[in-house]
């Protein structure tokens, strides 16, 4: 009688401390789960160049003008942004997307606009009304911003190396979130005050530096390698910033040219610790949609 209740108990105990590990497995289970996710909020910036580049005259271009494209890219961004917040619980909801010009357009219009776009998004304003107006809404307010830049037609250029260097860790980067910065550009860099020369790296990159270089035959690689060819470090580590550059648009003259413009680009990044970057040419908004949305929702990283 004895024997048998031991072996009751004994029966009754390994039920629980099975029951018991198990339950602590599935919870340290769900700890690993919750400890690895990818980054869940989202601090979204982007970087406009209006410069001529956007210009209808100076530029243009018979399948889609560039300032168009421009405002797809736009389009698939914030779409970006959205999916990404109804991906959410309401509570889980801290994001940013911003948008910025340097320097600072001349319009006082354009910069109220620019305001206007400044998206903090949490648990005490997120709506459903709030969430359906912001692909609207950057759509709106990005296009008054290019029609006024285009109308002016005083094109002060884009000064996106000084952005790197005095800007973008306090206005791109939060240590909280998943840092991302979409920059809206031709590839050419280039802004007068800014105009820096160190050896033969520089601040600057125009089609006539990279004709001077002689960075416009089959040795262009062997060239920027051997002689350190390549943009002025901006910053020491950016680690935490990752970077989309959407519509490279190479002269045509040179056949090199789109290949030495990523490898200024892909440098610059690499020496600023950048780890996470990519390098697109201005193709039709159609054909970048998926592109921009798996870089932003991390589908391929």
């Amino acid at each position: 009688m004895k024997a048998i209740i031991l072996k009751t108990i004994l029966v009754s105990f390994c039920i629980v401390t099975v029951s018991s590990c198990k339950h602590n497995s599935e919870k340290k289970n769900d700890k690993t789960i919750v400890n690895h996710p990818i980054q869940d909020n989202y601090n979204i910036s982007i970087l406009l160049d209006l410069s001529d580049r956007i210009s209808v005259k100076k530029n243009p271009n018979v399948a889609m003008e560039y300032y168009q494209r421009d405002l797809g890219y736009i389009k698939s961004i914030s779409e970006a942004f959205t999916q990404h917040l109804r991906s959410k619980k309401i509570r889980q909801i801290d994001d940013k997307m911003q948008l910025f010009f340097n320097p600072e357009p001349l319009d006082p219009e354009i910069n109220s606009i620019s305001k206007k776009l400044r998206i903090v998004i949490d648990k005490n304003n997120v709506t459903r009304d709030y969430l359906n107006s912001i692909t609207s809404n950057y759509a709106s307010q990005t296009s008054k911003i290019y029609e006024s830049a285009i109308k002016d037609n005083n094109y002060i250029g884009s000064d996106i190396w000084r952005f790197f260097e005095s800007k973008v860790k306090d206005q791109c980067i939060d240590n909280k979130h998943r840092n991302l910065l979409i920059i809206l550009t031709d590839g050419y860099l280039f802004y007068e005050d800014t105009r820096m020369i160190e050896g033969n790296l520089t601040t600057y990159i125009t089609p006539e530096l990279i004709r001077k270089n002689e960075l416009n035959d089959k040795d262009w690689s062997e060239k920027i390698q051997n002689k350190n060819y390549g943009f002025i470090k901006a910053n020491d580590d950016l680690s935490n910033l990752e970077v989309l550059v959407l519509g490279i648009n190479p002269n045509k003259n040179n056949p090199y040219e789109e290949k030495v413009i990523r490898a200024y680009w892909s440098n610059w990044f690499a020496a600023m610790k950048i780890k996470h970057f990519e390098i697109k040419t201005a193709d039709l908004p159609s054909n970048m949609d998926t592109i921009i949305k798996d870089f932003i929702l991390d589908k391929n990283h």
